[in-house]
Parts: structure tokens; sequence; C-alpha cells
């Protein structure tokens, strides 16, 4: 058409006509407002994908045909109506450009069809559907010069009219669809600043319109209307209210529903995990309490009966004691009767066979060594050498994993399989900093609103820590295993660079690496317009941006800085601040600054370099710590810190246990002298017998750590710890009992001195024999316990018992025996040469406690009432210690093995504080498993067609109950992950289609069109692939062992219940097994067994201290009962005591217990010995005896010997020494000592065995129950063999 020439005002007029004709067609059903492609967006830049925009074209939409269809087919399905009868709006290049923009976004969405398929749907209507111009308006266009050097214009912007049924509706589908890498939400990298939690349809759409975020081409503005709103619809237009797929629907195209993952409506019913169970309840009280209660009450009821009954009896008795048959004649002579044998019970003639062989048995055996001194020391001293020698091999074991937990226990299997086809997990080096005098400010974001900063997300102190971080990333020293200078690269963790690392490759999680530890970064400012409103964005603004989508490779700010990492991987926000609510980074109270090494083997060079490195990384922090210009009050730790505060407070506790030591030896040594006048002071001391005992001890704990580590056993320093205490009191109470017993005993006329020793060891070795066999016995059965730290105990403890009793028999006898000559002689103990003439008393000397005891102790205990309140104390609190028993808190919380002053401490603190997510945890396969197979795929991922019971959505269905399960994230599925990197919705997975590498893999940096046009996969007929293991979760935050140990519970269960579930599998052996691991799990473990392995342990130490007991007096088995519960009594209340005073049960407390009940029969097995051969009449009186004799050597020799070394290890600085050896040992002693002098006499009174035996004199007092009540005789003790006795 020919171009004529019109005025100029006439030209103007029937342009508008022509612009009031192109406006009232804008918005016609059947009309296009745009079409065919007009080039690059000339306002985008820097954008992931071309900007192509289309161009201005008010035209009828076009019939598409060809392979115009087919390629219309495969983007826009859902207006796909047919060749021939589908129109559309876009041009087969437009097409090409929104594949290309929905490729990415579909990428993350793929694992919900549903989801993709309505994400698909707005932006393939508002590109091609056939009544664009109904829709949308075009805001705003740009010219474009094309390559033919035309000037078209393009839009760039238009406003699209969306029904608040298909945006929500759309919206719902894809709000729970997850991205498995990192166990976020899709939607939080698809909403901006909003993330997952504060996105919504609105802020969804708005983000898919901001041309700034990189992948759209051009400015959306969608208008979310209700249905049959017109308010702000220009004429003509209608909203697009086509109906949006459920997520649990399917795709018209075949795609399957989204897994339950993804879309809570496709989640099968899963019942609700059991309730807890009950307490155990008797009405409104505790079921424990009752029972303890009315028990107590039966036998109060009991000893009521008795009191009463023998009250009557007692009465009786007086009335008819002037009836009674005396035992003499009107000359008072004795009246001599006979007894028949059978009134002597087998267990009196065991008794005394047994007593009669042991005491003639050590009456020689000591005289022979108390003759040879000479010869006895020297050949003990060389025996102790030659056990002795092996310790310069002794291995120390410090690694607390190796200590605590069994090489065959389940926990190290399953580590030793993750290490072994996994890296070891890494290790952690760690700051956690805080600013609290810092105050907060506002910031009034162009994008983000005005956000309320706390006082340490602030530049200055974000450069103050990048300046901290790239100091400690700058350490170097050489390293004599490697040769050469060694730094970071060389031991750190570098998961995208692991063979050759730089030090930008080592994995170094901090706030400053949002940029990029840049502080050019940090800086940078730019001006940006937003909604007409141009301000400044900087630092804050990227800081919100990556805080809320950490994957990113660019903000949407104009700054276009990276979120990522330099070392190429993401920094999740829980790793680089803490102490935030509600996903509030921003208001954040700490800093977090992690650097992570690689977890090398023990044997391996760079084990000793990655440790010297974390030594120069605690010794920068603690200098930066100290310097006073720091702004930061902080906590820190490295890997090696746990191992290092254990050893070095063992270290500093020596002298502790040094002065302990000592201060026993002071009291031993003043404690044996006689003191019988003040000129004998230095002849009358037993110093040197003390110093003596002390060796003794001192022999037996190195002949038992040589012997071990002479046959390879390795020892541990709570053996250094424990066990020299313990064979102190077992000792140092044989020492008492022994060296007693000799100055209360008178030498007979015609005794040699070696004859008196003799007799006296004699007299007290069977009892000596019997405490120290029991405990041997004891301990030996302990070492059955599968935990390394009680069974190198016991086996360690049962040995130096052994020799210590070996070398009291011998050496001590010996040394006993040279200071006797001495003492006999008049010489002095320091100086052996000076005499002093002042006579020894002919009067043994019985010290100042045995006539306390003996006069005023023993009468007053022993009285009816006392006898009665006595058993009714003791029982109470023993029934109270049962229902304590029931309330005991297993386990040991990491921070107690720490020394009170230890930096430790404060890291905890800060750590329990600050942390908002728990230990990461594996889900782990065995071999045997069919990955390959399409059932063992589904058996395993929670993508759309998975199981809904398969592996990870079990997982899932788990973190909806995290204060059951304590799973907080569900796994990241490595088979999902794979799924959707083949998926031929993605441009991950392709193959080169030309070229040398023709049907090969393609890198994703190949950017040729056409050059990896074939994907790996063609797209399956249901739209669900399946390819032909680790899995990791996260742990709620876990703040005490009981909690360490829950998780590590509930985690086996559910690892066994999924192991159950794929055992179903087609082909997969019924060996195979998923199990859980983490770093904690093989310190957590032994709280799982450690209730029963305690009462196994305790028990097999209970059981030998019995029959030992009847065995030793002669098949004594009330005397044996007596003492058997007389020690449980002891352990229940010992327990019971941990659960007031707050002691946790442990490994360590249960080395403690077993101690116990070793010592405990020091307590208890002397004093049941002494009253069942004492040979007064009745069994009050023989308590009484018992009580004053042996009772006081008790007092003095195991209470009075333990209580001052105890007192001083409160002064201790490690945490638990002050509570599992002061604590615990000082209730253990108290309630030996209560046990042993106060309940078991009042005991024995009541419940011990009747007697007839005397192994010292030829008569003796008996007492034995007749018809009618006793009698008491006396007796002439013959051979068991004759017919009669005389009495």
């Amino acid at each position: 058409t020919p171009y004529i020439l019109l005025p100029p005002s006439l030209h103007w007029t029937l342009h508008s006509i022509r612009k009031e004709v192109l406006t009232s067609a804008q918005h016609e059903p059947g009309y296009c407002s745009f079409y065919e492609d007009c080039g690059l967006n000339p306002a985008v830049e820097g954008a992931l994908i071309p900007p192509r925009v289309p161009c201005k074209d008010y035209r009828k939409a076009v019939n598409v045909t060809g392979d115009h269809y087919e390629l219309f087919k495969s983007v826009c399905p859902m207006f796909a109506h047919g060749e021939g009868n589908t129109l559309a709006c876009c041009s087969i290049r437009q097409l090409t450009a929104l594949q290309s923009s929905l490729t990415l976004s579909k990428a993350v969405l793929i694992r919900c069809p549903s989801c993709a398929d309505n994400f698909a749907h707005i932006h393939c209507a508002t590109t091609c559907s056939p009544n664009q111009s109904q829709i949308l308006k075009i805001t705003k266009t740009a010219n474009i010069t094309q390559p033919t050097g035309i000037v078209k214009e393009a839009v760039v912007g238009y406003e699209a009219y969306i029904s608040t049924n298909f945006s929500d509706a759309s919206f719902r589908s894809c709000k729970n669809v997850r991205i498995p890498a990192t166990g976020g939400y899709a939607i939080a990298t698809m909403c901006g600043r909003y993330g997952s939690t504060l996105c919504t349809p609105q802020r969804w759409l708005d983000f898919q319109g901001d041309s700034s975020n990189g992948l759209a081409p051009l400015d959306i503005n969608f208008k979310l209307l209700s249905d049959g709103q017109t308010a702000g619809l220009p004429p003509g237009a209608v909203l697009f209210a086509d109906k949006a797929l459920n997520c649990n629907e399917t795709t018209p195209t075949g795609g399957e529903a989204c897994s339950c993952q993804d879309c809570e409506q496709s989640c099968p019913a899963v019942p609700q995990p059991p309730p807890l169970p009950k307490p155990f309840m008797i009405g409104r009280l505790d079921g424990v309490l009752v029972i303890s209660i009315t028990i107590f009450s039966c036998i109060f009821f009991l000893i009521m009966c008795y009191v009463v009954l023998e009250c009557t009896t007692h009465i009786r008795k007086s009335k008819g004691t002037q009836k009674s048959k005396s035992t003499r004649d009107q000359n008072e002579n004795e009246i001599e009767h006979k007894i028949s044998p059978k009134d002597v019970t087998c267990s009196d003639k065991a008794s005394l066979a047994t007593q009669e062989f042991l005491g003639s048995l050590f009456q020689t055996w000591g005289t022979i060594m108390a003759r040879y001194p000479l010869i006895v020391l020297p050949v003990c001293l060389v025996v102790v050498l030659v056990f002795a020698v092996g310790i310069k091999d002794i291995e120390l074991t410090t690694d607390p994993v190796q200590l605590w937990s069994a090489p065959e226990s389940r926990a190290m299997r399953e580590k030793a399989f993750h290490d072994a086809h996994f890296d070891p997990f890494y290790r952690t080096n760690q700051l956690i900093l805080t600013a609290p005098d810092q105050p907060s400010h506002y910031y009034d974001s162009l994008l983000f609103g005005e956000q309320n900063f706390s006082g340490i997300i602030s530049k200055d102190l974000i450069i103050e820590l990048l300046e901290l971080q790239q100091k400690i990333q700058a350490i170097e020293f050489w390293s004599d295993d490697l040769n050469r200078t060694a730094s970071l690269k060389d031991v750190c963790y570098a998961p995208l660079n692991p063979d050759n690392p730089s030090l930008t490759d080592c994995a170094v999680n901090s706030l400053p690496q949002y940029f990029q530890n840049s502080i050019d970064n940090l800086n940078a400012k730019a001006n940006m317009t937003e909604l007409g409103v141009t301000k400044e964005v900087d630092w804050r603004d990227h800081f919100i941006y990556c805080v809320n989508s950490p994957l990113s490779f660019k903000d949407i700010t104009a700054l276009g800085m990276s979120c990522m990492a330099d070392y190429g991987g993401p920094v999740f926000p829980f790793l680089a601040v803490g102490g935030y609510e509600n996903e509030g980074y921003i208001t954040a109270e700490a800093l977090i600054l992690t650097f992570s090494l690689n977890n090398y083997a023990r044997t391996d060079v760079k084990f000793k370099v990655a440790e010297e490195w974390e030594r120069r990384f605690l010794k920068i922090v603690q200098e930066y710590q100290k310097n006073p210009n720091t702004n930061f009050t902080f906590a820190y730790m490295a890997e090696r810190s746990l191992e290092d505060e254990i050893n070095r407070t063992t270290a500093e506790d020596i002298p502790i246990f040094m002065i302990s030591y000592a201060v026993i030896f002071l009291y031993i040594a003043v404690a044996l002298g006689e003191y019988s006048s003040c000129k004998r002071i230095l002849v009358d001391s037993k110093f040197l017998v003390g110093l003596g005992g002390i060796l003794v001890v001192g022999c037996s704990v190195i002949a038992s750590m040589g012997f071990y580590a002479w046959i390879g056993f390795p020892s541990s320093l709570i053996i250094l710890q424990v066990v020299p205490f313990l064979v102190l009191a077992v000792g140092a109470d044989n020492i008492f009992i022994f060296v007693l017993e000799y100055q209360r005993d008178m030498r007979r006329p015609g005794e040699t001195r070696e004859e008196h020793i003799g007799r006296v060891l004699g007299n007290v070795a069977p009892s000596m024999l019997l405490c120290s066999l029991s405990e041997c016995v004891c301990f030996f059965l302990g070492a059955l316990s599968t935990m390394p730290a009680v069974k190198s105990f016991a086996l360690y403890a049962a040995l130096a018992v052994f020799m210590d009793f070996i070398l009291q028999m011998t050496a001590f006898v010996a040394l006993l025996s040279l200071d006797a000559r001495r003492q006999d002689a008049n010489r002095c103990e320091i100086a052996c040469c000076v005499t002093v003439e002042t006579p020894r008393p002919s009067e043994p000397n019985q010290g100042i406690l045995l006539p306390l005891m003996k006069k005023y102790y023993a009468p007053a205990l022993l009285n009816p009432v006392s006898r009665v309140l006595v058993m009714v104390v003791f029982l109470a609190m023993f029934f109270a210690c049962v229902f304590l028993l029931f309330h005991l808190k297993v386990g040991l919380n990491q921070e107690l093995a720490m020394p009170s002053d230890s930096y430790m401490l404060d890291y905890f603190e800060y750590l329990y504080k600050y942390f908002e997510v728990g230990v990461p945890t594996y889900f782990i396969t065995t071999k045997g498993f069919n990955f390959t197979s399409e059932e063992g795929i589904n058996a395993v991922c929670s993508s759309v067609g998975c199981d809904q019971f398969s592996f990870t959505q079990k997982i899932r269905y788990a973190t909806e109950y995290p204060e059951r399960s304590y799973m907080a994230i569900p796994a990241s599925s490595w088979v999902d992950d794979y799924i959707d990197w083949l998926n031929p919705g993605s441009k991950c997975c392709r193959i080169y289609t030309a070229g040398p590498n023709k049907d090969e893999f393609c890198p994703a940096n190949e950017t040729g069109l056409f050059t990896c046009a074939k994907k790996c996969m063609s797209i399956p007929e249901n739209g669900v692939l399946r390819p032909t293991s680790r899995f990791m979760a996260y742990h709620t935050p876990l703040v005490n062992s009981q909690e360490f140990t829950g998780a590590l519970e509930k985690a086996r269960e559910l690892a066994h219940n999924i192991t159950l579930t794929m055992r179903n599998v087609t082909g997969t052996p019924q060996d195979f097994e998923v199990f859980p691991y983490t770093v904690t799990y093989v310190y957590y473990e032994q709280y799982l067994t450690i209730v029963n392995e305690g009462l196994f342990n305790i028990a097999v130490c209970l059981i030998p201290t019995f029959v030992v007991c009847c065995i030793l007096l002669g098949m004594d088995l009330r005397s044996g009962f007596l003492n058997l519960l007389t020690i449980v009594m002891i352990t229940v209340d010992t327990v019971g005591v941990m659960t007031l005073w707050g002691i946790d049960f442990n490994a360590v407390a249960l080395i403690n217990l077993v101690t116990a009940v070793g010592i405990s029969v020091e307590f208890v097995s002397h004093l049941t010995r002494s009253f069942a051969l004492s040979i007064r009449p009745t069994k009050v009186e023989r308590a009484k005896e018992a009580t004053a004799n042996m009772g006081s050597a008790v007092f003095a020799g195991v209470a009075m010997t333990n209580l001052p070394g105890i007192v001083v290890l409160a002064f201790a600085k490690a945490q638990l020494i002050q509570i599992f050896f002061f604590r615990l040992n000082l209730v253990i002693t108290l309630l030996g000592l209560v046990h042993g002098l106060v309940f078991l006499p009042v005991l024995l009174s009541f419940l011990g065995m009747y007697s007839c035996l005397n192994v010292q004199s030829l008569y003796t007092w008996c007492s034995i129950p007749k018809k009618g009540g006793i009698k008491h005789v006396r007796t002439r003790v013959g051979s068991m063999k004759d017919e009669n006795f005389y009495f």
C-alpha cells in the first residue's frame, strides 16, 4: 500500500483512532498480545539463562502444526488439543526460550509432577494461551534491533490476571516439595527473601516475575483476584482460572501423584506412635514406693512381734531364775555331765575343722616368715621386680572410644564398617562467638523492609571474625612426618577437591563465607530501584537473602553476589549463626566458625600433622582470647580437646592423689604405735611398719601392672587412680588387724618372738584370707564385663589384691618380725643405734579405741532399745533407697569429664545454648541390596512413584514426632538426587550427540546448543524414572547423655524397622541390614545396657563373697547369708544416695560400685567371722565382743584409713574425681562404716548362728539351743571322734 502524505493534524487524528481501536481490541478471546521472539531483554544483565523476550504483536492465535505442535505439546501439554485443533500465541523460538526458562525451576519441582505441571501451566498460560490478550496487559516495552537491522517493539513487562483459586492450589501443590540434598523445601529457593516459612502464593509468583532473580526474562506483575471479582480488571480482561492439580493427583500426561515427602495429601494414614509407658502407679502413688512401704511395714510388724515375744520370755525367765538348775554342787564344784554328739551340728564340726586347719597352717607359715626375714624380703623384692619389668612396655589407653566401648560392641562394628566404606567423620575445630555488649540496630532494606539486626551481626565484627579466620587459615609449621612445611590444606576436609586441595578448597563454614571471605564483597554497595523506589543495597541485603537461600549462586540485589562459600559448597545458616528463634537469623546472638579436618587413622602420618595443626589452632585462639582489644566473648574447641583436657587433669591431679596417700601413710604410721610413755615414742612408733605396709600396697599394684603389661593387656589412667586406693583400703585393714592383734596379745611363757608372730598370724590370717579371696574372685569374675575400662580395672584389681595378700603373708610378716626385734631391744625407729632404758610395759597395750568401744559403744549399741531402733532405721533407709534406686539417672554428661577450670565447659555451655541443630546421623545399608532393580529403588527413594513406606519415607514419618524419635530433618537421599539428575526434564544428565566424544557423558560446562542435545534417559510413559549407601538425616538438638542415649535407641528402632521392610524386596539376603551411625553413638551405646551390665557385675561380685564366707567358716550358711545381706544393703543404699546427691550411673560409677563391694567385704566379713568364732554365752555378748575387738580394728584400719585420703580428693580439679571418687567413695566408706559397726552387730545379735567352738583353749563357754530355752554349759572340747563330750 503506497504511503499517502497527509497533513500532520490529520495524521495524528488517524493515529489516535488506531490506538483506540488497538486498546479496545487488546482483551478479546482468540487474540495474542505478543508473538515471536524479539531478542534479549536489554534491561536484564547477568541472568543465568538468556533473557529472551517476545515482540509486541496484537494478532489472532496461531494454529500450530508439525514440529511446532510437537514442541508445543512437550512444553505446554495442558493447552494441546491435537494437531490442527490447537491454537497458541507462541512461536517455536518462544517455546524454546520458555522450555529453557522452565528447565531450571522444574529441576527442583520434578519430584512432584503435579506441582511441576501447575508451575508450567502458569507460564504456558501467559506465554502461549490462545486467549492471551484476555489474561494479561502489556505494561512496558523496549525497542530491540533485530539481526536484519529492523527495530521491533519488544515486551519487557506485563500484568497477568490470575484466579486465586488457581494460584492457591498451585502453591499448595508445591509448598512441601523438598530438595533431598539439603533437606529443605524447594519453595524456599523460589520465593526470594521470604524463604519457605513466609512464602505465600503472591510472593511466590512475584519472585517468578522478577527479572532481577536471574531466571525471569522480563517483569511480570501477577495480580491475584478472587473469582467473580472485576475491580482492577481492564475492560474485556478475564481471570485465568483453569483447574490446578492437587499434589496427590496424577497429571494428564500420565505423571504419578507426588510422594508423601513432597505432598501431605499423598501420605498414608500413619499410626501415631504408641503412648509412652505410664509410670508404675498404685492408685495415685508411685508403685515402687507403695511396695517398699508395704514390705517395710510388714517387717516392722514382725520386729515388734519379736520384741514383745522377747520381753515376755525375759519376764518368765526372771520369775524362774531361782528355780533354775545350777551348774555347781553345794561345795561349788563343777557338775560333770555328758552331752550327746548329736547336739553338736555338722556346721560346728566343719567350722572347727576349718579353723583348726587354717589356723595351724598360717601359724606355721608365719613362724617361718618371721624367723627368716632377711631371706624373705629380698626374695619378695626379686619377685616384684620380675613382674615390674613389664611396666616398660605398658600401654595406656587414653582414647575415650577405646576406653568405654568394647571392640566387639555393635557401635564399634558399625563405626568400623562406616569408616571402611566411607571416610571417617571429619575432625571438628570450632569457635562460638558472642558480643553481648553490642547494641542491636535497625536497617530499612529496600527489598526486605525494616529489619532489626542483633549486635553481633555488624560489619565491624564480621570483619574481625574474618581476620581471625584468615589468621587461622594461614597456620604453617614444619612437619617431620611429611618432611616439609605443613598447612591447613594438607589435612583439611575438601569435599570438592579432595586429591589436591588449595587453601580455598578447605571446608570452612562461617558467616564471612557468604561473601566468599572477601572484604571487598563485604564493603560492596549498589543503588537499586524497586517498585519505583531507589535506595542503596549493601552487605545486609545480601546476608538476609543468603541465609534464606543458601544454595543461590546469585542474590536478587543489585550486588549480584553468590551465596556459596569459596570452597564451592553452601553454608547453611545453622552452621554460621546461632541463638535465634523461628529462623530469625538476623537476630542471632552468636557467630559460628568451623574448620573441618580429615579424620585420619592414628597410624597415618597425617594424624600427627592434624593434631599439630589443632594444637596451633588452640594456641592462636587462646592468645586471641587474652587480647584486651578482642570484641568477642567466645568458647572454642578442637577435636583433640577432650583427650587433652582429660590427660591434663589427670596429670594435675596426681599430686592430689599423692597427698591423699601421704595422709593415709601418716595416719597408719601414727595409729599403729603403742605409745606407753613419752620416752618410748620413737621405740613404740610404727613409721617403718606403716611405710612397709604402703610399700606392700605399691608393690602389689606395680606387680599387677607389670604382669598385664608383660602379656600385652592395656591399662588406663583410671586404673592408676582407683586400684591403689582399693588395695590400700584392703591392705590397711589387714595391717591394722594383724598389728593390733599382735600388740594386744601377750607372749606366752617359753614362746619365742617368731612363734608369737606365727600364732597371732594363725588367729587373724583366716579372716584376712576370707576378705582377700572374696575380693579376688569378685574382681576376676567382674572381668567378664564387656566394657574395656571395667574389664581392665577388674583384672588389675584382682591381681593387685591377690599380690597384696601374698606380700602381707610374706614381706610384711618379715618386716613386722624385724620391727619386733628392734622394739624388744628398745632401739629407736629412726636412729636404730640409739637405745632407750625405759622398759617395755608388761601388760599389752590396748590403745584408746578398744577400751572405748568395749566399755561405752558396744553396750550402748546392743541394749534392747537401741537394737530395735537400729533395725527399724536401717530397714527404713534400705527401702527408701530401693525406691530411689528406680529413679537413678543413667549416663555421663561429657562436660563432667572435664576439669572444673577447662575451657571445654564454656564450649559445652555455648553449644547447648546457641546451636539450633543436632548431630547428623547416617542410615547405612550393608551389602546385598539390589539398587539396580525398580523394586529396589522404590523401596529406598521418596520421590514420586516410590513406596509409601520406603526407606527415606519412614525416616520422614519419624521427623513428624521429633520429641519421640529425636529426628529433626528427613534423610537426604542420593537415590532421589540421582533420579532428579537423570530426569530428562532437567539439563543435568546429557550425552554428546556429535564430535569425538559422541555417546559419552557431557559435563555441565558444555554450553553448545546442539552438541549435547541427547538426554541420558528418555521420558518414560508414566513419568517415573528408575536408574539402575549412606543417607544423612539430622537429630534434634541433644543436650545431655539421656537424650543422646534416647536418640541412639530410637534411631536403631527405626533402622531395624526399615531393615525388616527392605528384606522383603526380591533378591535381598536375610543378613542385609540398615543401621544408624554418628560419632556420638560409640560413647553412648554403653548406657543402653549398663543397667543389666551393672546388675551382672555386682551379682558376680556378691556371689563369691557368700560362697567364700560359707566355706571358710565351715559351711556356716547363716553367717554367709547375713554377711551377704549386709553387703547388699550397703550397695543398695549407696545407689540410693547417688540419686539424692545427683551422681548418675555410668561405667565410672559401676567401677566404684564394684569397689564398694570389695570395701564392704572389709567392713563386714571380719566382724562376721569374729562373731562366728566368739565363745560368749549369748548372741548379744558375742556381738559385743566382735564389735569391740574386731570393730575397733576395722574402724581404725578401713574407715580412718580411707576417710582422710577421700577428703583430700575434694580438692581435685577433675569433676569426675570430685563426683565419682570423692563423693561416691565418701558415701561408700560412711555407709560401709555404719552398716559394719552399727547394723551388722545388731543383726547378728538377732539372727546370728549359735556356736560351740574354741580353737584357743580346751574350755569354753558355749551356747546351744535346747528345748525350753538356752543352756549355758562349761564344755570340754575333745576330739570329734569321741563318743561323749564332758561338761
